[in-house]
């Protein structure tokens, strides 16, 4: 099978890494890619935002499949155009994508089909938000209601953060919003594979959107994760499941809007079980970097499962020991920083066994690999449980040197403290 890959981030290097092991496999070609990326597939030079440059590449190059790995161009449209041209693609339509390009639709689905989250207020003005966020109180979480690269997202701990939040959400031509209830707990990842009808658990993580060590600091895209989550045992996934997931697969079809392809569900676990935090329409990033590694099962083969309704009966699997990958990124991220610092000591890193340095943001200068982005490197291990993963993981990154980069020191903590414990 020829394969299209789009996308250029960890995620998609971790995704080029499991599709390029499929017997399946005859070509995979990736748009627009990355040099890590570029070790699995034939890197074109298409952006993600290009839907007619997606539909003509697919179509010249005669592909069997395009899988998207990033939410971009799902929200836009490219599934819907892909299949005008008569191109299969793994998935949702814009439709099915409003799960995460809008977080009101999201909770609008939930309210309708007592799907548990947090209660909210849709605001479509600044002061209805102003008013939404003072009868909740503090703390509160203040989402911008379309995509925002994982970090259109506040947790306000006082009634002046919320509002400030409020003001960016509503500058200029403002926009849309959603006022939640905050919610207690712990937060992890479960991962879907869906059919349109069907959903089976692929994987699930924690992550660690806080930028530095302690959980402090702004929210990023994420500065680590690991999977196998602890928190979440076989109860309450199953729990998740049937009380989150399938019935918001269930609404989709109803509505007419089928959802296919990953579906990642952000639980918060309470003392009242699990609660969606929201939808994300593709895998996670970084989270694609320790659950991909984990599993046994050809993952082209099940991607074709779910574009061709064949997933019910499916039960992917996984090995058993926990993977964990810390992320290098530039300093100043996520606000301002500069790109084209040199990195060195990727190969170093990558020769220690059980070990896979995923590019998120690079580029290659000649012999030289330079910073490109804000998250640049996801550095992944594997271990007989967390405290070995990250032990492992760490000693890895150690081997890389790039001084302008950094990463926080305690991915993993909890996972860590609770397997050496035990």
């Amino acid at each position: 099978m020829k394969v299209l890959l789009l996308g250029s981030g960890g995620r998609e290097h971790a995704l080029a890494a499991s599709l390029a092991k499929s017997p399946l496999l005859t070509r995979l070609i990736a748009a627009p890619g990355n040099p890590g990326i570029a070790r699995h597939a034939e890197c074109m030079p298409v952006a993600v935002d290009d839907l007619d440059g997606i539909v003509r590449l697919a179509t010249e190059q005669a592909v069997d499949l395009v899988v998207v790995g990033p939410e971009a161009p799902l929200v836009a449209g490219v599934v819907d155009r892909l299949a005008e041209a008569g191109i299969k693609a793994f998935g949702p339509s814009a439709a099915a994508a409003r799960l995460e390009g809008s977080k009101a639709f999201t909770k609008e689905l939930c309210e309708k089909h007592g799907i548990p989250t947090a209660a909210f207020r849709r605001c479509r003005s600044a002061e209805d938000a102003r008013a939404a966020v003072k009868s909740f109180g503090a703390p509160v979480v203040v989402k911008a209601d379309g995509l925002a690269a994982g970090k259109g997202v506040t947790v306000a701990e006082t009634l002046e953060q919320a509002y400030a939040a409020v003001d960016a959400i509503f500058a200029g031509d403002g926009g849309e919003a959603v006022v939640e209830e905050f919610m207690a707990g712990e937060e992890a990842s479960l991962f879907a594979l869906v059919d349109g009808r069907t959903a089976v658990i692929l994987g699930d993580a924690q992550d660690h959107k806080r930028a530095f060590d302690g959980d402090k600091g702004p929210n990023t895209g994420g500065m680590g994760a690991y999977s196998p989550a602890p928190v979440l045992s076989p109860a309450l996934i199953d729990e998740a499941m049937e009380s989150i997931v399938r019935p918001t697969v269930m609404a989709m079809a109803e509505d007419g809007a089928p959802f296919i392809g990953f579906l990642y569900a952000g639980l918060m676990i309470g003392p009242d079980g699990p609660r969606l935090v929201e939808y994300n329409v593709r895998f996670g990033d970084p989270e694609a970097e320790v659950v991909l590694p984990r599993l046994k099962d050809d993952l082209l083969e099940l991607l074709l499962a779910a574009v061709e309704g064949r997933l019910k009966g499916v039960q992917p699997k996984f090995r058993r020991e926990t993977a964990l990958t810390v992320v290098m990124a530039t300093r100043g991220y996520p606000g301002a920083y500069r790109t084209g610092s040199e990195i060195r000591g990727v190969e170093k890193a990558e020769a220690r066994s059980g070990v896979t340095v995923f590019h998120a943001g690079t580029k290659q200068d000649g012999d030289r690999l330079l910073a490109n982005g804000g998250r640049v490197l996801a550095v992944t291990a594997l271990g007989a449980d967390a405290s070995e993963a990250q032990m492992n993981a760490y000693s890895a990154v150690d081997l890389i040197k790039w001084p302008e980069g950094f990463c926080r020191r305690d991915i993993g903590w909890r996972a860590a403290a609770a397997s050496e414990e035990g």
